[in-house]
């Protein structure tokens, strides 16, 4: 009788600028929750965000600052393998093997590039080629789950259809890994009421100073209601936000308060910041004590590189053979 492996989950996180709550909600705290669940795996894509961070210096600060915020917000090293992408340069290997076999039809459907390149981003081979590198992150780890948004659902797609192309033509080599969908990676909003982003300036970073935070939680936009009118909770930002953080009791409260009419959006929006600061505390707390020792970032990475190129080493051992490298 043979010990069933455990469950592989993948993930991860581009190092394109501070983090956010919209992050948070949508994203890592899903992540985090799958720790429990498997053998999780989470990496920070310094790989793939050179198709956008253009300074050195900011990819280097914002890959570490990725690490130190992920762990602060929960991750733990000790269950879970944390690293930057590009300690395990492998991934870059398989993912040319991949393109070998990639159709260019199937990447030119892709609504990701499409919608990078509606937004001013330029028409590059590594635009272009993204999936097939998330496909490599993906595969190169025999990963069996990977949690995405909705909009990340067409690139697991794709990763599948090229582990088949090769399983087709070398033999069996990769298993198809199973999309796990995050709902919730749709639905945080911004400080204007679209998804929040740091490209659209509508963000609120996890960490950042009380001052800023306040000031962009009361910046948030609402309608012109007055104070007595009652107000729409499915329509308001500060609700939806507020819903994120708050217990069943006091969401109740929240939209008792705003049928009823009576109070301003000023007043939410207070009741929102003082929520928000205190929900992260406890993380700001941890961010603080990590950031005290020098060494702990590094050594946390070090390990989880170790760890990802262990597996890394024996897929590429079992793809170079398939294909007739070594």
């Amino acid at each position: 009788m043979t010990d069933k492996k455990p469950m592989r989950i993948l993930s991860g996180i581009q190092p394109s600028g501070v983090l956010h709550i919209g992050n948070y909600f949508g994203m890592m705290k899903p992540a985090i929750a799958l720790q429990a669940e498997g053998e999780a795996l989470y990496f920070i894509a310094d790989y793939h965000a050179l198709t956008s961070v253009r300074d050195p210096e900011a990819l280097r600060e914002n890959s570490r600052r990725v690490a130190v915020d992920f762990l602060a917000c929960g991750l733990d090293p000790e269950r879970a393998t944390v690293f930057r992408h590009s300690d395990v340069p492998q991934v870059t290997e398989l993912a040319w093997i991949l393109s070998t076999v990639a159709p260019m039809g199937l990447l030119e459907r892709a609504t990701s590039y499409k919608d990078k390149l509606a937004r001013g981003m330029a028409a590059t081979v590594g635009l272009f080629n993204y999936p097939v590198l998330m496909a490599a992150d993906i595969l190169i780890y025999d990963s069996d789950i990977v949690p995405v948004g909705k909009d990340q659902k067409q690139h697991i797609e794709i990763t599948r259809d090229l582990a088949v192309k090769i399983n087709e033509t070398f033999g069996h080599v990769f298993k198809l890994p199973e999309a796990r969908i995050q709902a919730a990676t749709e639905t945080v909003p911004g400080i204007d009421g679209q998804k929040m982003s740091k490209s659209y300036g509508n963000n609120i970073d996890i960490f950042g100073d009380e001052k800023d935070t306040r000031k962009r939680v009361m910046s948030i936009v609402t309608d012109s209601s007055p104070v007595d009118a009652p107000k729409d909770p499915a329509n308001s930002t500060i609700f939806k936000l507020y819903s994120l953080m708050a217990s069943k009791n006091e969401i109740a409260d929240m939209r008792d308060r705003s049928l009823k009419g009576g109070t301003g959006y000023s007043d939410f929006k207070k009741q929102l910041f003082e929520k928000l600061w205190e929900y992260f505390a406890p993380m700001r707390k941890r961010r603080e004590e990590i950031l005290s020792d020098k060494s702990y970032i590094e050594d946390v990475l070090a390990r989880g590189a170790k760890r990802a190129n262990e597996i890394a080493d024996q897929v590429m051992q079992r793809v170079r053979a398939a294909v007739g490298l070594r």
